[in-house]
Formats: C-alpha cells, structure tokens, sequence
C-alpha cells in the first residue's frame, strides 16, 4: 500500500499534525495529514486529493517537496497485515485555512517537538526525516 502524507510548514516554521479519529486504527494518535495512493493517481495529485478531503486547503503538485519515506507494515487489525510505504512531503504554500475535517483536532507543532508525540510507528522516522531535511535546508 502506497500512502502519501505532507508536512504543512507555516511562516513560523511549524508543522501542521492532526490526530486521528478515535474510531480509526491508531484512533487519537497525531499523524502528518495524507492517505492512500489512489489506482492510477500519482503520489503528488493524491497528496493535493487528500489535503483539500481532510483539511480543506488547497495546494499545487509544485509546491510539494519530496522529504523521505519509511516503510513497514499495516497493522492488520481489520485483516491481513499488508507491506506500507509512506511518502513523506513539505509544503509551505497553500490557499485556505486548515480545518480538521476527518479528524478529531489539528495543531501547530514545532518540529523538534514532532518526536514526543503520540504517534503511528512510521509516523517517527517521518518526524526524524523532516528535522534532518528542515536542518539542511536551513544551511
């Protein structure tokens, strides 16, 4: 399963997490916002997809930055355990305000402060991906 999350950055340098439905596997926990790779969609057009489905922001594919990945497994909890990557991209640009409307809240964190979250398992190498990329961009 191919999945796509983004790292909505504000002019402050914080990042944007929301967290997960109570009624969802790893229901409560903060996540990067994003979803499945639809058949036939790319990575960035799903992102775009998903972004404006779950947050009502809209954002162009070129405003996307590829950061990292991590990759594992799903949880099979409803099923079979099945192989997971998870596509990690920063943005800074977007047009509206971000409303969390598949989940149960969103916040601003810095992204140092990311790690000690509550988070899904591929959620950490994520954050750790982010803070190594924010600090060579920052060079």
């Amino acid at each position: 399963m191919l999945v796509v999350a983004v790292a909505l950055r504000d002019a402050a340098g914080r990042i944007l997490m929301q967290q997960r439905s109570f009624r969802a596997e790893h229901g409560g926990l903060w996540e990067f916002p994003g979803g499945k790779v639809e058949p036939g969609e790319s990575p960035e057009l799903a992102a775009v997809r998903e972004l404006e489905e779950e947050l009502a922001v809209r954002i162009e594919p070129e405003a996307l930055v590829p950061v990292g990945f991590a990759s594992g497994s799903t949880g099979g909890g409803k099923g079979p355990s099945r192989p997971l990557v998870i596509l990690l991209y920063e943005c800074s640009r977007w047009q509206g305000e971000p409303q969390p409307h598949e989940a149960e809240a969103i916040a601003w964190h810095v992204p140092r402060a990311i790690g000690g979250l509550s988070m899904p398992p591929l959620d950490y190498p994520l954050a750790e991906a982010l803070c190594s990329f924010l600090a060579r961009k920052a060079i």
